[in-house]
């Protein structure tokens, strides 16, 4: 796993995903803070940013969820692949789990590709999320986005049941099995 060339070659887009709580930003941002030449790619900011129009996923989206959840991860993947381009390790983070997924890792033109998949367990979800400060799971449950996640996801790239890590552990395992999550 070498540093990225600066020389044009191009670095690296590495997909960390999982359900809202698995530990995806702080993961994302202390990984990016190991690597020497990086960017962390948050997909949320996206949703953000559209300020009036926005529609928010639910259980059962409305078409403009949908539509506007596609145009998030066309941005993000896009985003990524122009960092790669110069040179930086692009860490993009972003809740994308179900039949999204591959369809997600498929716009990404970067070569050297990676998947991290969190996936800790549904208790660990629930006592993580009661630590936050912020409501992250709207109208979904901890339990139906682990179903999601368990039934509806590509089993692509490195899933990794971080229940028992903390993050910088995490950061770790990730680093370590980095070649499990080519994609």
């Amino acid at each position: 796993m070498g540093e990225p060339d600066q020389g044009g070659t191009g670095g690296r887009v590495i997909v960390i995903t999982g359900a809202m709580a698995a530990g995806k930003s702080t993961v994302a941002e202390l990984l990016a803070g190991r690597l020497p030449c990086s960017v962390h790619i948050r997909g949320d900011v996206f949703r953000k940013m559209m300020v009036n129009g926005r529609a928010d996923m639910t259980p059962q989206p409305t078409q403009a969820a949908l539509d506007q959840l596609q145009l998030r991860y066309e941005l993000a993947a896009h985003t990524a692949d122009r960092f790669a381009d110069q040179g930086f390790d692009a860490i993009v983070q972003d809740v994308i789990i179900g039949p999204d997924l591959a369809g997600f890792i498929d716009q990404i033109q970067t070569k050297q590709r990676y998947l991290v998949v969190l996936s800790p367990t549904v208790s660990a979800l629930e006592i993580r999320e009661a630590q936050r400060a912020k409501e992250g799971y709207g109208s979904f449950s901890p339990n139906q986005l682990d179903e999601l996640l368990r039934r509806e996801t590509a089993r692509i790239g490195y899933w990794l049941d971080s229940s028992a890590q903390t993050p910088d552990e995490t950061v770790d395992d990730i680093l370590t099995n980095l070649d499990q999550a080519a994609v």
